[in-house]
């Protein structure tokens, strides 16, 4: 796919809905007693994956691919049925998590597994605290990665733990709670900081006794799990695309609108107003749990700033763009304590400094990050994409600010998570 320069953003966009929030309630609502319907859910690869696997578990879920209405009769904490088949999680690195917490409870086996991407990424970090509670569960090519095989405790009931985290991982947290749910006693996080809590703020709505005080969180077992509505925000790092965008393409103006502002998510906005960007909200309200906004962004000067420390888990998702974001500041940007970015869908740090080299930026490698200085104009190039959608989404970006054109290869693995990204950008465009 094929970007070029541009001369000005305009307008207003909806984003998709959070992809987080439509993982947590499609997997809740299935636990639940009663209907859930959830709204605004995000119809990307990755959330039909979690809808998928819970069928193929016994939950009856109606969804059309023309709706992004969804609704789940729920089958109860204790009232999942065997797979007749593998789960297969396709791309889905939160599938994969989140419901080996919720399988390890289970009285039944069951073999997890996902492509070639998931098949590399690191599964230990779940198995390790998962056995400590009494999980029976193994990777299969003993390397600590899918496939993984769960099958039912050697212990009547799974064993709650107190859990001292190494990394601040949402999904490493969650999966804990969620075989919390199944345990014997109460199950608690500590986290070296804290990871967004769509989680905890989820498993409240639906009537779970959970308790939260700074970086630890505490979850009381066999709740009664009842089915709600949940209305879905929009996804900040859908919009952080726009948001950058908005920043850097000059006389631009944009409205998105219903986003997700959690204060566990929003740390892009803080990151991009310390660097001088103008975004401001309006309408903020409420939904389902979660604090909503229209974001407002106006084209700005900005400058180069160091990232880092407890902000990272907040923004995890958004570095790409950040780094993107970066080249057009005045000054050095410094992102560091980001290693995570190595076992996402691609190695992030070394796909974003490679690519971006090639447009003719100023950034190295580090160990846990990257430094770029900003200011260098930009060119367009061939990027591979790795078939990473916040890369592709990344470069797609960058592409509007380049000299020439910029070609994106699997250029069409934003369907993970934003099906209609390149129609809502050309919509914006304006030349």
């Amino acid at each position: 796919m094929i970007f070029n320069k541009v001369k000005t953003l305009q307008g207003e966009i909806a984003v998709p809905g959070d992809k987080s929030i439509s993982h947590r309630a499609v997997m809740l609502g299935s636990l639940a007693e009663g209907t859930t319907e959830i709204t605004n859910f995000l119809q990307g690869a990755d959330c039909l994956s979690t809808i998928r696997c819970f069928r193929q578990l016994g939950a009856e879920i109606e969804a059309t691919a023309s709706s992004n209405t969804v609704t789940i009769h729920g089958k109860g904490l204790h009232g999942l049925l065997p797979p007749q088949e593998v789960l297969d999680v396709g791309n889905s690195g939160t599938t994969m998590r989140l419901i080996s917490g919720i399988l390890s409870g289970q009285s039944f086996p069951v073999t997890l597994t996902g492509d070639e991407s998931i098949r590399r990424r690191p599964m230990g970090r779940i198995i390790e605290p998962l056995r400590r509670m009494g999980a029976d569960i193994e990777s299969l090519q003993h390397n600590d990665c899918a496939p993984l095989f769960i099958n039912r405790s050697k212990l009547s009931a799974l064993k709650g733990i107190h859990y001292n985290s190494p990394v601040a991982s949402a999904q490493v947290k969650s999966c804990i709670l969620l075989a919390g749910l199944y345990a014997e006693g109460e199950t608690t996080v500590t986290e070296p900081f804290l990871s967004r809590d769509h989680t905890e703020r989820m498993l409240k709505e639906f009537g779970a006794a959970i308790h939260a005080n700074g970086n630890t969180v505490t979850i009381t077992p066999n709740p009664h799990l009842t089915g709600r509505s949940i209305p879905v925000p929009g996804d900040i790092s859908s919009a952080a695309y726009f948001i950058a965008a908005g920043l850097i393409v000059p006389n631009s103006e944009l409205v998105i609108k219903n986003v997700g502002i959690n204060p566990t998510r929003d740390g892009i906005l803080h990151v991009c107003r310390r660097s001088g960007a103008d975004i401001r909200y309006e309408n903020v309200s409420q939904i389902g749990g979660e604090p909503v906004a229209d974001i407002i962004v106006r084209h700005s000067d900005l400058h180069g700033i160091e990232i880092g420390g407890s902000i990272i888990p907040t923004l995890i998702d958004e570095i790409p763009i950040l780094a993107v974001l970066a080249c057009f500041a005045k000054g050095r940007t410094v992102i560091r304590d980001a290693s995570e970015l190595k076992v996402k869908e691609s190695n992030r740090i070394d796909v974003m400094v490679e690519n971006l080299s090639k447009m003719g930026a100023d950034i190295i490698a580090t160990e846990d990050g990257m430094l770029i200085q900003g200011g260098k104009p930009l060119h367009g190039a061939v990027i591979d994409s790795k078939s990473d959608h916040r890369i592709a989404m990344s470069f797609a970006i960058a592409g509007l600010m380049a000299e020439g054109e910029t070609e994106i290869h699997n250029a069409q693995c934003v369907d993970i998570s934003y099906p209609e990204f390149y129609e809502d950008l050309k919509r914006i465009s304006k030349n």
